[in-house]
């Protein structure tokens, strides 16, 4: 894969992990941090990556990846999107949540090349799913989000979807699987253990 100069990866990395016991980044999946496959494949793709994260959020060492730190309140995914593109320096942020471990580079390329038209974000669908955790944000939807993030309560889908973003369709649902509990960790683990077992 080529590494782009824009847009900027950011690994959103904020959240509590109420359900699977404490800060998913540092959960490990197959011997490694949960976090470190999506940020492997921004790194694949993007020349700059950072990771977006409360002042108490425990992470991994990356040598070499920025932390940036978003406010301590309210814990909502579009405070880090909207706090991400206002330290980005004026240019896109290609926004991938912690805990998505089968995001491809493949996927990452295909949404910092997609043309947003006009929109302030590219955004994926998947089986009729606006995919927001995954997804480029420009530099024009931090004011048009910033109003939610600071209320930190709205349902993340309603608000992108009001950004009328430029609309990428993807078949595949398995990158968008998320782990948010321990039997999805236990499922994650068996789909990298199959995987491995066909080489």
């Amino acid at each position: 894969m080529r590494r782009r100069r824009d847009p900027v990866g950011v690994v959103l990395a904020g959240g509590l992990g109420r359900r699977i016991g404490g800060s998913k980044a540092i959960v490990e999946l197959c011997g490694r941090p949960l976090i470190a496959y999506p940020l492997a494949a921004l790194r694949d793709c993007l020349s700059e990556v950072a990771i977006i994260a409360k002042p108490d959020t425990e992470l991994p060492s990356f040598p070499g990846v920025t932390v940036w730190i978003e406010p301590a309140t309210p814990r909502h995914p579009l405070v880090g999107i909207v706090h991400a593109l206002g330290l980005a320096g004026g240019r896109p942020v290609l926004a991938c949540a912690g805990d998505l471990p089968f995001v491809t580079p493949g996927l990452v390329d295909r949404i910092a090349d997609t043309d947003p038209a006009g929109a302030p974000a590219v955004v994926p669908v998947c089986e009729g799913l606006l995919q927001p955790l995954l997804a480029m944000y420009l530099p024009a939807a931090a004011p048009l989000l910033a109003p939610a993030a600071e209320r930190g309560a709205t349902p993340l889908r309603r608000e992108v979807e009001a950004l009328h973003p430029r609309i990428l369709e993807v078949a595949d649902p398995e990158p968008f699987f998320n782990v948010n509990a321990p039997e999805d960790l236990l499922h994650a683990a068996a789909l990298l253990d199959g995987r491995i077992s066909r080489r």
